[in-house]
């Protein structure tokens, strides 16, 4: 064997040694692992693998945990901690490889992605929850929460800033995200089929890629924009595009058979943007919706309107057939959505008891329970699963205060109206497709956090800001907004220490 590596491999050849190690550590860790009945000795040649990785093109490592993403599953520990394995080991690890990276390496920064407006903002959010976080009413989930915002931030916005420049780099987001995105689709409808599909049995083939059927609708919707747009970014490869196109109405089918309400609602809408993105609509749009809110919370409030859209708790039960489900939804009937019902009147107390500070981040469940009013109570508002407010939205105004609710929603709406603007001037059609797969990824989960919290969660939450990525890097390519000219960005073909 070490004749064989010595042909392949000269004696002195720095890689001859790694090899080596490599497979001394192998045998090693296997040995240690027998002995001691401790099998996570096992997982040392792999971290042996992702630590030599980082420092020779960390890029491989960043793809890798995007093709991880419909993979991850959720562990609990004996102590209630819980993690995303692999996903959030890899986010956390290539925070620090960037964090490093920029360090020593600060000349390959660009520093107008640093002062785009966007970015300028998503920092202030961030300052905005740290300091909500030091007066928070449970400080140590505070903290916790803050730490997770920060390494998605780092690696799924910095990172990815730095790294997808071009279309190309799209591309790669694509091809990394697509391929294990299908399989655990195919693996969740061979397995519903034996259910033939039934709504009620949904949950009960999602696991371990999924959490529920709200993770698994989502992450397929927010992804076929892509899958969408995929088709003209491979006209030139028949067999590719056509593979495309079948795949479409599959996934179609997909979203259909996972019974979300959220996802077909998410897709219509995104349809209905990309006309108002080429209408040049987006601020009268934007602005509709934040008159609409304004009026039905006035509604709501005046003379206490919204205790007549209490549920008859005898008929807001569970519903076994999606056909029922859905008429139950529009006659305020149905469990799950008078349930969000019964959390969101809490909420709206709680953001009246705590307008400007909050009750800190992550902290809706450990205090929503005193601000609930009975009239709306269902038959699983004993919430044993510790679930959130299934608003995103509210759930920021009551844990970081409405100051914290503006600052995002500007954010949110100024990347909207950026990823307009730099749409109109792409003058390529085909280099548009790329901006508007980005942009109408957005919206769908924008749409989703209506009545959903999934920002928190690596299925969402990690699009959410690689999008914002990709709309600045498409906003600077088109036009400079900064102090220093514009012009094409470059190409990152290797990053290493």
């Amino acid at each position: 064997m070490l004749n064989t590596l010595q042909h392949i491999i000269p004696n002195k050849h720095p890689l001859r040694w790694l090899l080596l190690g490599f497979g001394g550590l192998s045998i090693g860790s296997i040995l240690l692992a027998l002995a001691t009945d401790f099998y996570l000795l096992l997982a040392l040649p792999m971290a042996f693998l992702v630590v030599y990785v980082a420092i020779v093109d960390f890029r491989v490592l960043f793809y890798l945990l995007l093709g991880c993403l419909p993979l991850s599953t959720e562990l609990y520990f004996d102590n209630g901690m819980g993690t995303d394995f692999p996903s959030e080991l890899l986010i956390i690890g290539l925070m620090g490889v960037y964090l490093l990276y920029a360090f020593r390496h600060s000349d390959r920064i660009d520093g107008r992605f640093f002062r785009h407006p966007i970015s300028i903002l998503l920092a202030l959010h961030l300052g905005w929850i740290m300091v909500t976080a030091v007066t928070s009413s449970y400080l140590m989930i505070s903290i916790k929460f803050v730490l997770a915002k920060i390494w998605y931030i780092v690696t799924f916005y910095l990172l990815a800033g730095h790294l997808l420049r071009t279309k190309a780099d799209i591309k790669r987001v694509f091809i990394c995200v697509f391929f294990p995105l299908i399989f655990t689709v195919i693996v969740t409808l061979i397995r519903h089929s034996a259910y033939g599909f039934s709504f009620e049995d949904v949950f009960r083939v999602l696991h371990p890629f999924y959490r529920n059927h709200v993770n698994y609708a989502c992450l397929m919707a927010l992804f076929f924009p892509f899958v969408w747009y995929a088709v003209f970014w491979y006209k030139d490869r028949p067999f590719a595009r056509n593979a495309l196109l079948l795949v479409i109405p599959f996934l179609l089918v997909a979203i259909y058979l996972s019974y979300t309400r959220a996802a077909y609602v998410a897709l219509i809408l995104a349809a209905g943007v990309y006309v108002v993105i080429r209408l040049r609509w987006m601020k009268y749009m934007l602005g509709a919706a934040v008159g609409l809110l304004f009026l039905g919370v006035a509604h709501l409030s005046h003379k206490n309107n919204y205790l007549d859209y209490a549920p008859d708790y005898e008929r807001a039960i569970t519903h076994k057939e999606f056909d029922d489900l859905l008429e139950a939804t529009y006659k305020l009937e149905d469990i799950s959505t008078m349930e969000r019902v019964y959390r969101w009147v809490a909420a709206s107390f709680m953001v009246v008891d705590k307008p400007v500070m909050g009750f800190g981040p992550g902290n809706f469940y450990h205090f929503y329970h005193g601000y609930t009013v009975s009239r709306f109570q269902t038959y699983v508002s004993d919430n044993p699963e510790k679930s959130s407010a299934h608003n995103y939205y509210l759930t920021i105004a009551l844990e970081q205060g409405i100051p914290g609710l503006f600052i995002f929603l500007l954010l949110c709406f100024y990347a909207l109206i950026r990823a307009e603007n730099a749409y109109h001037r792409t003058k390529s059609r085909d280099d548009r497709t790329y901006l508007l797969a980005a942009t109408l990824s957005f919206v769908i989960i924008l749409s989703v956090l209506l009545i959903n919290d999934l920002i928190e969660t690596d299925k969402v939450g990690a699009f959410f800001f690689l999008m914002l990525a990709i709309i600045v890097n498409w906003d600077l390519k088109t036009k400079e907004v900064g102090i220093e000219g514009g012009g094409e960005l470059r190409n990152v073909s290797k990053e290493s220490f």
